[in-house]
């Protein structure tokens, strides 16, 4: 048998254990908002990613059946805001099932070009336009072209690994 045979016939990967896997990957936390004709919105997210510098693309996961998932979609714009160490309370905020009052409310924000709320204090904000979206099983995969990038002042950014936060020194060319 062929390697790709011999991949056809494997046993499917168990959800809990592709979980527990994937909990050993560290990934930056970030809050990703929006703000557009189908109102304000945000939730947290580890599954943010580079695509390619030219044009600046960020991939950008959220779950289809998530309170907030239509809202990214219909205002087409969005907000990755990278997390530093003092924002803890604020990821636990915007990954729980408070309202959108609530969230917005715990932090200072500002509006980007697209019209997204920017995180005041956050590590880095890239303020995007949403140029594609690709549903793959659970979650829809948003294609986001970078319009404006903002960089904070903290030394620190904020790390999930091991189902737990964690600060790491954020390296920087100014």
């Amino acid at each position: 048998m062929d390697d790709a045979a011999d991949l056809a016939c494997a046993a499917p990967i168990a959800r809990e254990r592709y979980r527990d896997a994937m909990a050993t990957v560290a990934a930056a936390v970030n809050v990703v908002t929006t703000d557009g004709p189908a109102g304000r919105a945000g939730f947290t997210a580890t599954a943010v990613c580079s695509v390619t510098d030219a044009p600046p693309t960020l991939l950008v996961c959220v779950k289809r059946d998530s309170s907030v998932g239509e809202a990214f979609q219909a205002n087409g714009a969005l907000c990755v805001n990278t997390l530093a160490p003092e924002h803890v309370a604020l990821s636990n905020l915007f990954g729980g099932r408070t309202s959108a009052e609530e969230r917005f409310a715990a932090a200072t924000w500002s509006t980007g070009a697209s019209g997204a709320p920017t995180l005041e204090g956050a590590l880095a904000s890239f303020d995007c336009l949403i140029s594609r979206v690709v549903e793959v099983g659970t979650h829809a995969v948003l294609f986001c072209e970078v319009v404006g990038v903002r960089l904070g002042d903290s030394s620190e950014g904020l790390i999930y690994v091991g189902r737990r936060y964690d600060a790491v020194a954020a390296v920087r060319d100014r």
